[in-house]
């Protein structure tokens, strides 16, 4: 048994309707999208009266941040194992970020709705609480780590990045990609100045902004007609703007 499992029978009834009030809205946005979600539509749909659902969830916006925070730790998951892996066999940075890469896309193919309520169209009158920074900066850390481990190996090459990022980042980031463990430690704290870490921060936005536009336009259809194998362009996609930021992806065939 997981050391977390509920051990009583109330909290196990309790883990139990919640798990189904997460069902039930998960489906809600799938078929109406977030902005129409309500407690007390999800209420008709467990079969309860809506104080049953109030005693778990105080809002929709608080249940809109449950499912929000267990969006960011599904694609975490996905990306740290890919991480994992690919330590496992000794990958270079670039075999890295393409694992990494590819095992977001599939769990955006996957969970589709679930991609779109994290990285989609805000949802009108919600504002996530900054208690979902720490699990959404989860999926930033995998995707910096292969770009870290190049920095800490000299095998990354130049970028626009460089000499351009003074005063561009938040002080916030370069506190959190200072903290990201490379090769052999954290990486970062080695790279010299706040501008060569901003520098760093920067490629991984880079990265990050286009690796979520490739999925998007996967998932939106903006591929259709166009990529005749959208996994072999994805990974072109992320190959491509790899090198402009000076991480090199060989791929395969």
């Amino acid at each position: 048994m997981s050391p977390d499992a509920p051990t009583t029978p109330r909290a196990r009834a309790r883990a139990a309707f919640r798990a189904d009030l997460l069902a039930a809205a998960r489906a809600r946005i799938a078929a109406e999208g977030a902005a129409q979600l309500s407690l007390r539509a999800l209420a008709r749909d467990l079969g309860v009266a809506s104080s049953a659902v109030y005693r778990y969830v105080e809002s929709r916006d608080a249940l809109l941040t449950l499912l929000i925070v267990e969006a960011y730790d599904e694609v975490a998951d996905a990306c740290e194992r890919a991480l994992a892996h690919a330590a496992a066999r000794s990958a270079t940075p670039g075999q890295t970020w393409l694992a990494v890469g590819r095992a977001l896309r599939s769990w955006a193919v996957e969970h589709r709705h679930s991609y779109e309520l994290i990285y989609g169209t805000p949802v009108p009158g919600y504002a996530a609480p900054r208690d979902t920074i720490a699990h959404a900066t989860r999926v930033w850390a995998a995707l910096a780590t292969p770009l870290v481990d190049a920095h800490a190996r000299g095998e990354l090459g130049p970028s626009p990045a460089d000499g351009r990022s003074d005063g561009l980042v938040a002080p916030l980031a370069i506190e959190l990609a200072r903290s990201l463990p490379g090769a052999g430690g954290p990486a970062t704290a080695q790279a010299g100045s706040s501008e060569q870490v901003a520098a760093l921060v920067v490629r991984s936005c880079t990265l990050f902004e286009a690796l979520l536009g490739a999925v998007a336009a996967e998932l939106f259809g903006h591929l259709t007609n166009v990529a005749a194998d959208p996994a072999r362009a994805f990974d072109i996609t992320l190959a491509s703007v790899a090198a402009g930021v000076g991480l090199r992806v060989e791929l395969e065939g």
